[in-house]
Formats: structure tokens, C-alpha cells, sequence
């Protein structure tokens, strides 16, 4: 006979870094992208639903915004100064509701490579090219956090892991903060 319909719910998670006081946050458009609800929990415990303001599929990276004022926000860096060997710290909420705290995780590392590509085949449709790759521990849930260097900026955006095991064995990438930075206004405009 046929199948009863079911209704197919699934959760995502996912990290961002809020770029601005009034609440907008950049994350990867991957962990938006396809949401009918978003919600965003600060480090603090307080949770909001959250609105998409834009996205850029290609780029992997969107913007959501809630409604909240003077938030902590951190500055954003220069990744074009970063060199091989540097000091970086990710940022993120690997494994999420697992952990049962909102307190983001933070792990440290190095540039490990820069202008890496991870080619069509694994980004489908994404643009993966000129990635920061880094030896700090990106795991499942950091995508969409930032990557900072010892000053406190934010010079990447976490993205992707390779990995066999589905887990961390020290390969992560991130998106340039210089290239979110020509497209943050259009995102925030829903362009």
C-alpha cells in the first residue's frame, strides 16, 4: 500500500559572531540557509528568534538578525595581514544542545595554509577557494563561528572540516574575513 505522509523535521545547528550592537550576526549561509525558524542563544543564556536578512549561497555566508540592543560585538580584523605559523583561536559551539551550555568553546591553533580550495566537489555550488586552513579544532556546530587572532579580531569564518571520521583531525577551514567584508552590507540590505 502507500505510505502515510509524514511531516520531516530536521534541527540544525551552528555558531555566528554578532557584527553590530542592534544585533546583526554573520554566520555561514549553510546553517541558515534552508531554515524555516531560526533561533539564536547568546553565551549569556537569553534566546531569540532571529530573522534572515541575507544570504549568499555561493560565498556561504549570511546574515540573521535579532531584536537586541548593545550587544558586545567583536572588530573585524585584516586577513590579508595573516601569515603561516600565526597564533588563531576558533570560536563556536561545537556539538551545540550535546553540551547543554551556550557557553561558545574556544581552541587554539595555527594558519596552517592560506588560499586553500576546496574545489566544487565538495562545496557543490560553494565557492570554496582562498580558505584559511587552520590546525584549531573545528568540529560540527563551530561552522559560521569566527576564527580570531591574538588581538581579539575576527579574521575568518569557520566553514568546513576535512575529515574521514566525521570528527576533528586537525584540517579546518575559514573564510577570509576581507572577503565577508565586501559583501556584509548587501547581506544586511537582503541582497
Amino acid at each position: 500500500g502507500e505510505m502515510p505522509e509524514r511531516e520531516f523535521k530536521q534541527r540544525g545547528l551552528g555558531s555566528g559572531v554578532i557584527i553590530d550592537s542592534e544585533g546583526y550576526i554573520l554566520t555561514n549561509e549553510h546553517v541558515v540557509g534552508n531554515a524555516d525558524k531560526i533561533s539564536v542563544t547568546l553565551s549569556d543564556g537569553r534566546e531569540f528568534k532571529a530573522e534572515l536578512k541575507g544570504k549568499d549561497p555561493r560565498s556561504d555566508l549570511a546574515v540573521i538578525k535579532i531584536n537586541a540592543r548593545n550587544l558586545p560585538m567583536v572588530k573585524l580584523g585584516d586577513s590579508d595581514n595573516l601569515r603561516i605559523g600565526q597564533w588563531v583561536v576558533a570560536v563556536g559551539n561545537p556539538f551545540g544542545f550535546a553540551l547543554q551550555n551556550p557557553e561558545p568553546t574556544a581552541t587554539a591553533g595555527v594558519i596552517s595554509a592560506l588560499h586553500r580550495s576546496l574545489g566544487r566537489g565538495l562545496g557543490r555550488d560553494r565557492d570554496y577557494n582562498d580558505l584559511i586552513q587552520t590546525d584549531a579544532a573545528i568540529n560540527p556546530g563551530n561552522s559560521g563561528g569566527p576564527l580570531v587572532n591574538l588581538k581579539g579580531e575576527i579574521v575568518g569564518i569557520n566553514v568546513a572540516i576535512f575529515t574521514t571520521s566525521g570528527g576533528y583531525q586537525g584540517v579546518g577551514f575559514a573564510i577570509p574575513v576581507n572577503s565577508a567584508k565586501r559583501i556584509i552590507s548587501n547581506l544586511i540590505e537582503g541582497k
